[in-house]
């Protein structure tokens, strides 16, 4: 697990930084996205969660949900398009997963990716992605987690 200013990046997953989003691939072909705890630490304690239904075609970096905390309101956007197969019913009845546990029970939705290799090529992962995220931090003026 990789930290930046004490937020938690697991060096597994594939992130679009600058949308503050995650991506983690499945066995059967399908990815989960969901909130980084970075976007979590901006945004408060999440109180509502309105995902795209299954079935609902989302196109890259347009929105898979919206979420609502106490100072913000706003889509999360998906890291590649794809047809959505689930979103999360936990955390339709506890926005708070979100918070509690943004890489594990708090994820957002799952999708069928449209062309995964040609929409992925420009996520970083490992290294590449604690240092973006140390970039953007540092950018936002951001003090940590």
């Amino acid at each position: 697990m990789g930290t930046v200013r004490g937020c938690e990046i697991p060096e597994d997953l594939m992130y679009n930084v600058d949308n503050n989003v995650w991506l983690r691939k499945e066995d059967d072909g399908s990815i989960t996205i969901g909130m980084t705890s970075y976007a979590c630490a901006l945004a408060g304690q999440i109180v509502s969660y309105t995902p795209k239904g299954a079935g609902k075609d989302i196109k890259k970096d347009k929105s898979a949900a919206t979420v609502e905390s106490g100072k913000w309101v706003g889509p999360l956007k998906s890291p590649v398009s794809g047809t959505v197969v689930s979103s999360n019913d936990d955390v339709a009845k506890d926005p708070g997963l979100i918070n509690k546990d943004p890489y594990g029970s708090g994820w957002i939705a799952k999708l069928t990716p449209a062309d995964f290799a040609g929409d992925s090529g420009e996520l970083k992962t490992g290294a590449d992605a604690l240092a973006a995220f140390e970039e953007k931090m540092t950018a936002d003026g951001f003090g940590g987690c």
